[in-house]
């Protein structure tokens, strides 16, 4: 089934809720004369589901796009930094992450979304407040966006991170779920969509009086979109257009709920059901300001998980103009 097709799909059912804020945007940008390519490394998770789409809407504008299929943010990171790709989707710390290592090649152009953030908890397993999670095997993947998030939060709240039952994963996301599955752990620290396959395989709840997307540090940020420095340097006009071209498909999947839980699906192969649940919790939008970014930064060195500060150096690493070029103000 075509883009196309997919997306009006999701523009039908629209209709069925009322509209959501959209981001104004400029008139479209004039063609490029000869076309530039771009390639584009992304992980196929809810919250960047506008990129299905964004390629045919950026051909017009004299952009070609290639997409690339990636499994974990770790990898996307990876091939930013050699120039394997020009743009990607990554995590919200990895830049901060990139700069940390020497790799001085990535620039982050804008946010992607926000999302409260709850504990998965297995049935039958009680988890009321932060001081429960004391006794509980506690599933989470190091060093993930999940993690960085949660660590704040509950450092914050007062909780021992030391003293917890920490049950570390590796390999995506399905693996929470078949532990939850098997019964090896209470509950997990995840992302979207193995939280919500957890619960609508009736294995766990979302335990929503706990949220971990709103330490000061971290925040409710899902990821952005980075891009090479030679890109930026050397193809910023192709960048432009390809970002109006996100935002353009973003605002037509946001019009509504079940909107946007189509497109998810189309994105990611879900079922509807659990696409509509993971829609539900989230918003398309560009928040991601670099103050924030430095808090994170700060934090993540502060935890061990950065062998050094380097929010001083990030202004340097965030290209925010572009993003900004293409919408009204």
């Amino acid at each position: 089934m075509s883009n196309r097709i997919l997306l009006a799909g999701a523009l039908a059912l629209a209709l069925a809720s009322p509209a959501v804020a959209r981001t104004a945007l400029v008139e479209p940008p004039a063609p490029l004369s000869p076309p530039v390519k771009l390639t584009v490394g992304v992980v196929k998770v809810p919250h960047v589901a506008p990129f299905n789409g964004a390629a045919e809407r950026a051909r017009p504008l004299g952009v070609e796009v290639e997409l690339v299929n990636f499994v974990r943010y770790a990898d996307v990171r990876t091939a930013l930094a050699s120039g394997s790709i020009e743009v990607g989707s990554i995590g919200p710390a990895d830049v901060p992450i990139a700069v940390s290592q020497n790799l001085r090649g990535i620039i982050g152009l804008m946010g992607v979304g926000v999302s409260a953030k709850h504990p998965i908890v297995r049935n039958g397993v009680t988890l009321e407040t932060w001081e429960d999670l004391y006794g509980k095997r506690v599933a989470i993947a190091p060093g993930s966006a999940v993690w960085f998030q949660f660590a704040a939060t509950i450092t914050e709240a007062g909780i021992n991170y030391g003293r917890l039952n920490i049950v570390n994963i590796q390999g995506g996301g399905q693996p929470f779920v078949q532990a939850m599955q098997r019964g090896d752990i209470d509950l997990f620290i995840g992302w979207e969509p193995f939280e919500s396959m957890a619960i609508q395989q009736g294995l766990a709840y979302r335990q929503t009086k706990l949220d971990y997307s709103r330490s000061r540090a971290v925040g409710a940020e899902l990821g952005m979109v980075g891009a090479t420095r030679d890109a930026v340097q050397n193809k910023r006009e192709a960048l432009r257009r390809l970002i109006w071209a996100y935002l353009q498909v973003q605002n037509e999947i946001s019009a509504s709920k079940e909107a946007l839980g189509a497109a998810i699906a189309a994105w990611t192969g879900l079922p509807a059901q659990v696409a509509k649940a993971v829609a539900d919790d989230m918003t398309l939008e560009q928040s991601l300001t670099v103050d924030q970014v430095q808090a994170q930064a700060r934090e993540f060195h502060r935890l061990g998980v950065l062998a050094r500060d380097v929010s001083a150096e990030l202004p340097q690493f965030f290209d925010l103009s572009i993003y900004q070029s293409v919408v009204r103000r």
